[in-house]
């Protein structure tokens, strides 16, 4: 063990919600969550840190801006941690990235409309880490010694005690509250049918008109394919954790997490993976395209997963994002390197299943995940191909800015280790309202009425935590 980091083991029983609580009434909070530990691959471990040492905010990106000009000086502050035991993430950089972070990188179209109003970065410099590893079962903490110069008051001793007397102290801590003045008015959306209390921002006549705008385009040779989503919304008078609490028990997923920030905060049950890096330079991506809704009955389940794989229209789908992140991969990885290891696997998640596949690459000498994530972001999975068009017809047809949604939860350890999601099944609270948004890549043989189901269905685990419920009939 390095003395830049101190690892103290906790009792392994240690129950992450109850830990999250007392942390909640933190203004910057950050959990990623496996929900599902043993039942998928990449639900090893679950973080959760606070407090940050440094915060970088950019409330808006235009292109040309450099926006990861402060991630990357924190970078060179990180320690290089030669001990073996060293977790992924044992305290560093955190935070999450909106869709439109994109405008540095591009030159594109905004949405009419931004109610909500999210930073386009919102990320922090933590020194600290509770690490649970469900592989080992172990639960540590882990506590780094950043570079000289960087808050200095904040020794691996004082921060080790102020997270020790958190989980002793019987103290209640109210967590924290994202009710005020609404941020956009409710009744001027479109009721969602069978949902009391809940809108969009598309009447299902207009989610499907968009279908037909986008299949037009599509026969047009505009684009091959594009992710069109509506945004629902519904009253939220309770507090962040309390979503974050819903959601682990209705909608588990790999890269379920709670980000918390002064203003607003994000509850996600991502199924998804983005980008990863291992070492610094190993990367890969996990784009999900293809979805079907669960059953009871195990073998009609079993029926629709084979009938997902076997579908020419979802592979096609599928198949045309990964070309997408190839492209994408390539601008910053060795040539010759980026290649696809898994192609339109099923997995199986709590309402829905997915066809999933991997490319992974190995970045060029002199670029770093911040390379990475500038040649990327976006994710292909829900913009569209080719991408920048898919954008600019996003823009068109979205009545309102996707803020977090379709952004990214994102950590970078010290020793190079970075992982994030894609940011879909994701709340975002924000005055007293949740938005959630739910969407699906449509492509020529897309059945519009078709593809306003397929949201509907990818929202049932989502309306059932915020307590809005879904028909019986959704699930046989």
């Amino acid at each position: 063990m390095s003395n830049r980091l101190t690892i103290q083991k906790l009792n392994d029983h240690l129950d992450v919600v109850d830990t999250v609580r007392r942390f909640a009434d933190q203004s910057f909070l950050i959990v990623f969550d496996s929900a599902i530990p043993g039942q998928h691959q990449d639900a090893r471990y679950t973080f959760l840190t606070a407090d940050a040492v440094d915060i970088c905010r950019l409330d808006r990106c235009n292109h040309g801006d450099a926006p990861f000009e402060k991630l990357r000086e924190w970078t060179s502050q990180l320690p290089i941690i030669e001990s073996e035991n060293a977790p992924p993430f044992c305290g560093g950089i955190a935070g999450l990235m909106s869709y439109e972070l994109g405008h540095a990188f591009e030159v594109l179209p905004r949405a009419a409309l931004d109610e909500f109003s999210t930073p386009a970065l919102t990320a922090g410099l933590f020194d600290w880490a509770i690490v649970w590893d469900h592989a080992e079962g172990s639960v540590r903490l882990c506590v780094l010694q950043l570079e000289s110069g960087v808050a200095p008051e904040n020794s691996q001793r004082q921060r080790t005690e102020w997270v020790l007397e958190r989980l002793g102290s019987d103290v209640e801590r109210p967590a924290r509250s994202y009710v005020g003045q609404a941020c956009c008015d409710l009744s001027e959306k479109y009721p969602l049918e069978g949902h009391r209390g809940v809108f969009s921002s598309f009447s299902a006549t207009q989610y499907v008109a968009g279908v037909e705008r986008v299949i037009e385009y599509i026969r047009a040779g505009d684009i091959f394919q594009a992710n069109l989503s509506q945004q629902l919304t519904t009253p939220w008078a309770n507090s962040a954790f309390d979503l974050y609490c819903r959601v682990k028990q209705h909608n588990p997923a790999p890269f379920c997490g709670l980000f918390q920030h002064d203003d607003f905060a994000v509850v996600s049950a991502s199924p998804e993976r983005f980008l990863k890096v291992s070492d610094g330079r190993c990367v890969e991506s996990r784009p999900i395209k293809g979805t079907r809704r669960r059953h009871r009955s195990p073998i009609a389940d079993l029926f629709t997963g084979n009938e997902l794989f076997a579908s020419e229209k979802d592979r096609a789908e599928n198949v045309m994002i990964v070309d997408l992140l190839r492209n994408d991969l390539s601008r910053v990885c060795r040539p010759g390197s980026v290649r696809v290891t898994g192609l339109c696997e099923i997995e199986v998640f709590e309402t829905v299943q997915h066809l999933v596949s991997t490319i992974v690459g190995e970045l060029q000498p002199g670029h770093d995940v911040w390379h990475l994530c500038a040649a990327a972001i976006p994710g292909g999975s829900i913009t569209g191909a080719p991408k920048i068009r898919a954008m600019e017809i996003i823009a068109e047809l979205e009545p309102t800015a996707r803020g977090a949604y379709c952004g990214n939860m994102f950590y970078l350890g010290p020793n190079g280790d970075f992982d994030s999601s894609i940011l879909i099944r994701t709340f975002t609270l924000k005055g007293g309202v949740v938005q959630f948004p739910v969407g699906g890549g449509i492509v020529a043989d897309s059945e519009p009425e078709d593809e306003y189901r397929e949201t509907l269905h990818k929202a049932a685990g989502m309306l059932q935590s915020v307590g809005r419920g879904f028909p019986a009939s959704w699930i046989s």
